[in-house]
């Protein structure tokens, strides 16, 4: 998963909320940013990808998602 650099909407959650969120994000097709709370301790870019790329999803650690689509945005709420 990509890091966006201008997101258009950041969520934020308790783990599960933001597990539903990465779920729904990718059912339609729309690409989300992660942040795991291993990013935080990592000091560049590559080592935060390589915390993530080694964590199956359901494991991730999530402590936020960034979420930008550039078409007619959320037509059905995305929390719940």
């Amino acid at each position: 998963m990509r890091l966006l650099g201008q997101p258009m909407l950041v969520y934020g959650g308790d783990r599960a909320a933001l597990a539903r969120v990465l779920e729904r994000a990718l059912a339609r097709s729309v690409p989300p940013a992660i942040y795991t709370e291993e990013m935080f301790s990592t000091t560049h870019d590559a080592a935060n990808r390589e915390a993530v790329r080694c964590v199956e999803r359901a494991n991730l650690n999530l402590v936020g998602i960034a979420i930008r689509r550039k078409e007619k945005p959320w037509t059905k709420s995305w929390t719940s």
